[in-house]
């Protein structure tokens, strides 16, 4: 049975959806919904897909499916279909180990606006944010601090390991793993046994930056390496990094979103790169989403961000951990707590 504090958190999250909603509607958004099962899952390199499985007619074999890990695809075919800006609360499944910032199965808020850049929706997620925060305290606090901060990875690895990432490029424009490491070892960071830059690159942020960031006020991290970013467009004139951000508060990771990518071309060689490197680590390696990829030469420049709404609530109620604003999380369903 849920307790008080559950039944309280219920009555905020109505709350907190009310005040997204009448944002997103009086920016002129529509509010839509997309399928949660898909054919071809998100391909992203840690994000484990839910198998579900259709069951079989007369003449038709089981057909397998996935939970979506996000309504990205969907929603960008929209856009390429000449949709206004786009918005959705929807639930998202990803199939990792429960924790006290992740449920399997957890709230998310994701919005797309054409025409524009990331610059655009980082100023759309601070203000929603904040109307949110006003509908469930009725009042200011701390994502009502606008603008949040926006400072690039770059900056953030200088400010707090005093390493510089551009140290760490090739004559190719490929950051190197192995310079990184030897870096990070000489700053006393230890860095695992890998030399993958992507490897070290978490070992030094977990460690180092990401419990730093958003801790005054709620900060946008910008500017990803190009490597880390296989959904958003390169930066215009630096191509070392991509218009990719995330938003942190107090050391938590809320947002992540792009100037989105739509060249298609450049898409599918990107995704077939995560295609191989999830079968090198024993993953399912699933098939490329060909209605995704024949959509985007039709979509507009466009951004667009996904925000995890169980951790903006959990921050605004001053929870613990996730289970605390969920009636049922996972380890009471399956018998665990």
């Amino acid at each position: 049975m849920p307790t008080q504090k559950q039944w309280e958190s219920a009555r905020k999250r109505q709350a907190m959806y009310a005040g997204l909603r009448s944002f997103f509607l009086s920016r002129g958004y529509l509010e839509i919904e997309t399928p949660c099962m898909v054919a071809f899952p998100n391909m992203e390199l840690h994000v484990e897909a839910f198998e579900v499985f259709l069951c079989k007619g007369e003449r038709r074999p089981r057909q397998k499916l996935y939970l979506h890990a996000s309504p990205e695809y969907a929603m960008k075919r929209l856009l390429a279909d000449g949709t206004p800006p786009l918005f959705q609360i929807s639930k998202v499944f990803r199939n990792e180990v429960p924790s006290a910032l992740h449920n399997p199965e957890f709230s998310m808020l994701e919005f797309y606006r054409p025409h524009t850049t990331y610059e655009a929706i980082m100023e759309d997620t601070e203000e929603a944010l904040a109307a949110a925060e006003k509908a469930v305290l009725r009042g200011s606090g701390f994502f009502s601090q606008l603008p949040f901060e926006r400072i690039t990875v770059r900056e953030a690895f200088w400010r707090e390991t005093g390493i510089n990432l551009y140290e760490h490029v090739d004559a190719q424009g490929q950051y190197e793993g192995k310079s990184l490491k030897a870096a990070a070892l000489k700053k006393g960071i230890f860095v695992g046994h890998s030399e993958s830059f992507e490897d070290v690159f978490f070992h030094i942020f977990l460690e180092r930056v990401e419990s730093r960031l958003g801790r005054e006020r709620p900060v946008f991290l910008m500017e990803y390496p190009a490597c880390m970013a296989s959904l958003a467009r390169l930066k215009p004139g630096e191509l070392r990094v991509a218009e990719r951000v995330e938003l942190y508060a107090h050391g938590i990771e809320l947002a992540n979103g792009f100037s989105e990518l739509n060249n298609a071309v450049e898409q599918r060689r990107r995704l077939e790169a995560e295609r191989q490197a999830r079968q090198k680590l024993g993953r399912a390696a699933h098939c490329v989403d060909e209605g995704f990829l024949n959509a985007l030469p039709r979509m507009p420049a466009s951004s667009g961000i996904a925000v995890g709404l169980d951790r903006v609530l959990m921050l605004l109620l001053g929870a613990n951990a996730i289970g605390d604003v969920l009636l049922f999380p996972v380890e009471e369903f399956l018998g665990w707590s």
